[in-house]
């Protein structure tokens, strides 16, 4: 793997359910630590949009053609607007990858969206496409999905944007620039 290749962590802001929308903030970084760049969208909380406004906003970013690796914090923004990692990966001719700390319980997940939304089976469809593998890290394993790309390479890269604890630095610094955005300061865990 190239040094320092450029790698967009994306995540949302913080918002309540009776919000209509949900700020969304791409961070460009170049492995493992340097901010390149900062991108925004929003997409409506527990719609179906998510991969229309990441598209929009990757597709109109002057840095789309030097990015090796998107990943997305969670498989959903916005509560359940879920990220469709094989669609986007295809459409953008980008590898995709979305990452959590913790394993998701999938019974809790099917019964939230069963309870919420008629289309609760096409959501979990995409949200058990791709399974999640453990990443090694310092501090304990990464949770990482990939499409469009090997997934050890993705690992690799996933590693070198991994500094400190078990965030990659684009995914903590869009957390980081979401939550200073919506509240006036960040705060909390990633």
């Amino acid at each position: 793997m190239k040094r320092q290749v450029r790698v967009l962590g994306i995540d949302d802001s913080p918002f309540v359910f009776d919000s209509e929308m949900v700020l969304v903030v791409g961070a460009v970084v170049r492995a493992p630590s340097y901010l390149e760049g900062i991108m925004v969208t929003e997409c409506e909380v527990d719609g179906t949009d998510a991969n229309e406004a990441l598209e929009l906003m990757i597709s109109r970013s002057r840095s789309r053609e030097q990015l090796k690796l998107v990943i997305v914090d969670g498989v959903a923004l916005g509560g359940f607007n879920v990220v469709d990692i094989s669609r986007l990966s295809a459409s953008l001719g980008l590898p995709f990858a979305t990452i959590t700390r913790d394993p998701p319980d999938m019974t809790k997940i099917e019964r939230a969206l069963r309870s919420h939304f008629p289309d609760w089976e096409e959501r979990m469809e995409v949200i058990l496409r791709h399974p999640l593998k453990a990443i090694p890290a310092s501090h304990k394993p990464i949770h990482a999905a990939v499409s469009g790309m090997e997934f050890e390479e993705a690992a690799k890269v996933i590693r070198e944007c991994t500094i400190r604890g078990s965030i990659p630095e684009p995914v903590r610094i869009a957390h980081t620039v979401a939550s200073g955005m919506v509240r006036g300061e960040s705060k909390g865990r990633v």
